[in-house]
């Protein structure tokens, strides 16, 4: 482990899928005491530091070299030291795509937790921040935690995406949530309905596929629709798998906001057509994961 962390912080990272609830459970965490986070919705720039002209997301866990190592070690204790706290709740969902680098940058007592929604109602959702509009407010939060040096770099990227917005004939941006291997190839010949399916899809098999080289004790899998559900049993269930001793009384106020009015949001927000270009990509993993056959 870096010397730069210390051995009483504990990095907890959030996976899933862009869209999956991971905002709504990094927040349920952060108001458990001694739980904190970055005052921003991610902090992707960060991880790329010392990777940041790699065309893609999914990094080799041999991209994770001293120097990141040491770089992420220091972000999460400065984080620390800036919450006060001893759990550095992180969320990305571009980690989704490269949990085997995130392991091998961050120290041994790092602890995951692994949450998936149904990819019908993220295709929905994600389709919609693929044609957001400018979110200056947003934007200003998130650039406070861009490297210096990368700045430049970053800023005639979004230009170009947001340039890309007014030329593009559905209205979307060059790119958006994790780069998954051959996203713009999809994006070039493919609808944008077929590329948010693709991603999810993506995002969920990588992850799965890097947790099953994990320790058990380090990950945690969570479905989303369980948790917005039962959000007091399933955190609950959270805390135990960390080792926490929270009370009835903090677990329901942390959970108090929780909604599952977006749960089938998306199948009724899509088309017929769209429906069945979802199905044909969605409907084979979460068949796995229904089943219980992939963990969850």
């Amino acid at each position: 482990m870096s010397p730069i962390l210390a051995a009483h912080v504990r990095p907890l990272v959030i996976i899933g899928a862009g869209r999956s609830g991971t905002n709504m459970l990094r927040d349920v965490l952060c108001r458990m005491p001694q739980f904190g986070t970055w005052p921003c919705d991610e902090i992707n720039y960060i991880w790329r530091h010392g990777n940041m002209r790699y065309p893609h997301d999914e990094f080799p866990a041999e991209l994770a070299t001293p120097s990141v190592q040491r770089y992420l070690n220091r972000a999460f204790a400065k984080c620390a030291k800036r919450e006060d706290c001893t759990t550095v709740v992180e969320k990305t969902c571009a980690n989704s795509l490269r949990v085997g680098f995130v392991a091998a940058a961050l120290p041994k007592n790092t602890r995951f937790v692994h949450i998936v929604r149904d990819g019908h109602d993220v295709v929905a959702s994600a389709g919609k921040r693929w044609t957001a509009g400018l979110d200056i407010p947003y934007l200003l939060r998130k650039a406070r935690f861009v490297p210096r040096l990368d700045l430049p770099y970053y800023a005639l990227r979004y230009l170009g995406a947001r340039l890309h917005r007014l030329r593009d004939r559905e209205g979307k941006l060059s790119f958006w949530g994790p780069r998954y291997i051959g996203m713009e190839e999809d994006l070039q010949r493919g609808s944008l309905v077929e590329v948010c399916a693709r991603q999810w899809e993506r995002s969920v098999e990588r992850a799965l596929e890097d947790f099953a080289q994990l320790e058990q004790e380090q990950v945690l899998h969570l479905r989303y629709e369980a948790f917005v559900a039962s959000p007091a049993q399933e955190l609950a269930r959270i805390g135990r798998f960390l080792g926490e001793t929270w009370t009835e009384e903090q677990i329901q106020a942390a959970v108090a906001p929780v909604s599952r009015g977006s749960v089938g949001k998306g199948k009724r927000n899509l088309d017929a057509e769209q429906q069945a270009v979802v199905k044909e990509v969605v409907l084979p993993l979460m068949a796995q994961i229904s089943s219980g056959s992939r963990i969850l």
